[in-house]
C-alpha cells in the first residue's frame, strides 16, 4: 500500500473523533473513489472501496464501544464478533451499499449474567446501527440487522437457530442459512464466527436435503439474457430501457458460486475468492475459472454505472443501469457475460440435480 493518500484516509478514518467527522470522511472517501474509478483495475477498486468502508465500520463501532461506557453501560462484557453479510460479507460492497450485519457473543452459563449481556449488545448494536446510518448507510430492507434480536445471539443461541433453519427448510429459512454463508467478522473474535461456521458445515453434512432446497434460492434470480443472445430489459416504468445489473447479472453468479463453494465447505466468502479456491480444489477448470471470473469483474465494473444518488442523506442505487449509455463494445462484451452467467446457473443446477438422486 504505497497511495499516501489511501493511507492518510485510513489514518483520519482510524483516528476520527464523533460520527460528523467519519461523515465528512465517508463523502471524501465516495468522492475519491468516484474519481478513480476508470484509474483502477476493478478488482482493485473494489479493494480499496471495502478497506475503507471496513475501517469506517470498525470505527463506528469502536464510537458506540465509548458512547455506551459513557451512558455508564460499562465496555463489552464477553468477547464478541460484529459481523457483515451480503456485499459486505463478500468485499464486494458499492459506493452505495446498505447494511447488512449481526452480531454473535460468548455464552455466559449464569442466568442473570447472561441476560445482562443481551441487554447491552442490543444496546451496542443499536448504537452501531444509528452511527452508521450517520454515515450514509441505509437499514437493510429485510431487517438482516445487528440490531434486530433475530441477528444478535450468543454463540449457543446461534447455534440453536441454525440447528433450526436446517431442520425445517422453509424458504425463509434456507434465505437466510445463505445469508449467514456469506458472513465475515469484521470486528471482534473472529473465532466466534469459525465456532458458527463450524456448526453450520456440521449440519450440512447431516441435512443432505437442503442442497435441493438452496438450489431452489439459488435459481431464483435468472440471467437476464434471452434464447437469443438478447438483452431482457425493463419494459415499463422509469428505468424502461434498463437492464437490472445487479439481481440480473450481478446476484445469479453470487448465488451459483456461493452454493458450489457451500458443496465443498469453502469458507471464503468472495465470490471472486471463492471461485480460485474451486479452482484450486478441481471443481473449475482453469479455463472456467477465468470465464467466469472475466464475466464477473465485468458485472461489477459495470454495477458502478448505475445511477447514484442521496436520499435523505443516506447513498443509495436501484441497481439498474441504461443500456442507451454503454458502447456497441461494451454492450456486446455485456452480452457475452451474461451468456457465460447463464451457462454458469445450467452448470450448477445440473450438478446439484445429480447430487440429489
Amino acid at each position: 500500500m504505497s497511495d499516501p493518500q489511501r493511507l492518510q484516509l485510513l489514518r483520519s478514518i482510524n483516528e476520527a473523533a464523533d460520527a460528523e467527522l467519519l461523515r465528512s470522511l465517508r463523502d471524501h472517501a465516495n468522492d475519491r473513489m468516484a474519481s478513480k474509478r476508470s484509474e483502477l483495475p476493478i478488482d482493485q477498486f473494489y479493494t480499496e472501496l471495502n478497506e475503507a468502508y471496513d475501517a469506517m465500520i470498525r470505527r463506528a463501532i469502536s464510537l458506540a464501544e465509548a458512547h455506551m461506557a459513557r451512558v455508564g453501560m460499562g465496555f463489552p462484557p464477553v468477547p464478541y464478533a460484529y459481523l457483515l453479510f451480503g456485499s459486505g460479507g463478500r468485499c464486494e460492497q458499492t459506493l452505495s451499499s446498505d447494511q447488512d450485519s449481526g452480531l454473535v457473543y460468548e455464552d455466559e452459563p449464569d442466568v442473570e449474567k447472561a441476560e445482562a449481556n443481551r441487554n447491552y449488545f442490543a444496546k451496542l448494536s443499536r448504537q452501531v446501527v444509528l452511527v452508521l446510518e450517520r454515515l450514509g448507510f441505509p437499514r437493510c430492507e429485510g431487517n438482516v440487522l445487528s440490531d434486530n434480536p433475530a441477528w444478535s445471539m450468543s454463540l449457543s443461541s446461534w447455534n440453536k437457530q441454525l440447528d433450526e433453519w436446517f431442520e425445517h427448510p422453509a424458504w425463509e429459512s434456507v434465505r437466510y442459512l445463505l445469508i449467514v454463508a456469506d458472513g465475515r467478522c469484521v470486528y471482534g473474535d473472529s473465532l466466534l464466527l469459525d465456532r458458527m461456521q463450524d456448526h453450520f458445515f456440521a449440519n450440512m453434512g447431516k441435512h443432505p436435503i437442503i442442497i435441493g432446497r438452496m438450489l431452489e434460492n439459488t435459481m431464483r434470480h435468472k440471467v437476464l439474457v434471452g434464447i437469443f443472445g438478447q438483452l431482457l430489459k425493463e419494459r415499463y416504468g422509469e428505468d424502461t430501457g434498463s437492464i437490472d445489473m445487479k439481481y440480473g447479472a450481478y446476484i445469479p453468479m453470487v448465488n451459483a458460486i456461493r452454493l458450489m463453494a457451500i458443496q465443498q465447505e469453502i469458507r471464503n466468502t468472495s465470490t471472486l475468492e471463492r471461485m480460485k479456491a474451486l479452482q484450486k480444489a478441481g471443481v473449475l477448470s482453469d479455463e472456467d475459472a477465468r470465464s467466469y471470473s472475466e464475466a464477473f469483474l465485468l458485472f461489477l465494473q459495470l454495477r458502478l454505472m448505475t445511477t447514484e444518488k442521496q436520499e435523505m442523506g443516506m447513498y443509495a442505487n436501484n441497481g439498474k443501469l441504461a443500456v442507451r449509455t454503454l458502447t456497441r463494445d461494451t454492450i456486446e462484451q455485456l452480452k457475452r457475460g451474461l451468456r457465460i452467467g447463464k451457462r454458469l446457473q445450467r452448470r450448477v443446477f445440473k450438478q446439484a440435480s445429480v447430487r440429489l438422486r
